[in-house]
């Protein structure tokens, strides 16, 4: 299969996945299930700011030149959508909640690429930048990220953080905003200790558990998440 075929398959799925997202987002949140799992498809919003990780197809016009990640206010906003998968090299069974301290990826479910940080300074507040990486869903370990939560597992109410494994820097918000071509969108930026800013909740999505994730899928292979 060519490149350009597995391209507008992975758009095709992409394309499926949110449309069950919006039919389903309602439905899940009414769910008794506690836990965030592998599979999941979420917006992740900062407790803080009260802004959701986003990404599009945006490159930064400074540092790495990579694909932009930004906070925005809008709940409805449909590039705000992020899978969450195993960490680099890994696999993660659909369906299983993701344990405190473990390791992940964070897949931006309409570009494909995955959550991602280096060293290379944030355009406006010269922080760590943070940006979207990788080709059909594969990057490298700059996508890891430790999920640093209080119990067991990810439980969808609670406040929880993460941590880019090979930085160490904390993912945040820095309160500044873009101008043109992103006007009035946040600054994502990697933290070098935890504060108020670096606090996540899973809100809007389709959270994905055992008992039920048969029913949701839209053809795709656990195995490759």
């Amino acid at each position: 299969m060519s490149l350009f075929d597995r391209s507008r398959m992975f758009k095709i799925h992409n394309i499926l996945v949110l449309l069950c997202i919006l039919l389903l987002t309602n439905h899940a949140s009414g769910k008794s299930a506690r836990y965030v799992s592998c599979g999941s498809v979420l917006k992740l919003m900062n407790s803080a700011t009260k802004v959701r990780l986003h990404s599009h197809d945006v490159k930064y016009g400074t540092g790495s030149g990579q694909q932009s990640v930004t906070g925005v206010e809008e709940k409805d906003d449909s590039n705000s959508h992020w899978i969450i998968k195993g960490e680099n090299g890994k696999q993660c069974t659909r369906g299983e909640p993701v344990s405190c301290g473990s390791i992940i990826r964070l897949g931006h479910l309409t570009t494909n690429k995955n959550l991602h940080s280096h060293l290379f300074a944030s355009p406006i507040s010269n922080k760590q930048e943070i940006s979207a990486y990788g080709v059909n869903g594969d990057g490298d370990t700059g996508d890891n990220w430790k999920l640093i939560c209080d119990g067991s597992f990810w439980e969808r109410k609670q406040e929880v953080s993460l941590q880019h494994v090979d930085t160490n820097a904390y993912l945040g918000v820095s309160g500044r905003q873009f101008g043109r071509p992103i006007s009035g969108q946040s600054e994502i930026i990697g933290e070098s200790s935890l504060s108020s800013t670096s606090q996540w909740l899973a809100m809007e999505g389709l959270f994905i558990h055992k008992s039920e994730f048969d029913s949701r899928t839209v053809g795709h292979d656990p195995s490759e998440f």
